[in-house]
């Protein structure tokens, strides 16, 4: 029995894959990847590669075996169709007659469009008949952190959030969560709701970033409309920054400031506060 992670080279593959690695022989991990090359150091440490791409479904033929446990990481490349990409894993993973599928899907109480994929795969998941954790993974602090260099330039943090709440945590919280599943029992056909233990304002981000630098940054609320412009000006897609203006938007209405106290409960220990990690972020 192998426990297989697709997307392993990505930020939150890259995780899991580490997580594991403290908790079960390398020789029992396969890292699903695009390219071998971003994987070679996995490889040196014993972790079985498997190359294979979410847009060519027969390079999924025969890497699963009955009783592996696969976490699929949802795809996230913008223009693609990712119900179909995830479809090619979940058919793979049937056929195979794995023990269990694990998917990283968004919260419940989202309605912004960049759930549609996930609930619609979500669905694909329930028809197939294969054990099942829907791991619906909150916000990451990295959304906010991985991108200071314009905000400490600018002296400003630019959201169409208004005064919603978010309730973060970190990607390697989350990958706890989805090693805590891969490495345990009892979780087949359950869904949790994965969030921080705490939520926070975009004025409150602001107000932490404006401590640790001994910068004056301050919070600017604008309109969606106004930030989808933003964003694109900075060279985003056009979809990309719909989405996440639509995020936003949901932010403002309190759909990601839910602490279910899942994701604590199943690492076994508090999730990392903002402030924690908004020092790694300056500290790089």
């Amino acid at each position: 029995m192998s426990i297989v992670v697709t997307g392993a080279t990505g930020h939150l593959g890259r995780h899991v894959v580490e997580q594991l690695l403290e908790k079960v022989p390398a020789d029992r991990i396969t890292a699903v990847v695009r390219d071998a090359a971003k994987a070679a150091g996995l490889a040196d440490r014993g972790v079985r590669i498997a190359v294979a791409d979410y847009d060519t479904p027969a390079t999924f033929d025969g890497l699963f075996a009955a009783g592996d446990k696969v976490l699929l990481i949802s795809g996230n490349e913008v223009g693609k169709n990712r119900v179909d990409q995830h479809r090619v894993v979940i058919d793979a993973a049937r056929a195979a007659g794995v023990a269990l599928l694990a998917y990283t899907s968004a919260p419940g109480s989202l309605t912004a469009a960049l759930v549609d994929d996930h609930r619609a795969t979500e669905a694909v998941i329930l028809e197939s008949g294969v054990p099942h954790v829907l791991l619906r993974n909150g916000w990451y602090h990295e959304n906010y952190t991985e991108n200071l260099a314009a905000v400490l330039e600018h002296g400003a943090v630019v959201a169409a959030a208004g005064d919603g709440r978010v309730a973060s945590a970190s990607r390697a919280d989350y990958a706890a969560a989805a090693v805590a599943v891969l490495t345990g029992e009892g979780h087949e056909n359950k869904t949790y709701e994965l969030s921080g233990d705490q939520a926070w304002s975009l004025a409150e981000y602001a107000a932490e970033l404006s401590r640790q630098t001994g910068r004056q940054i301050a919070y600017t609320p604008v309109s969606v409309e106004a930030y989808q412009e933003i964003l694109t000006g900075a060279g985003l897609p056009g979809p990309l920054a719909a989405s996440l203006a639509s995020a936003d938007a949901s932010i403002e209405k309190g759909e990601l400031a839910v602490c279910t106290g899942d994701l604590s409960r199943l690492t076994g220990r508090p999730t990392t506060p903002l402030a924690e990690a908004v020092a790694a972020a300056l500290k790089d």
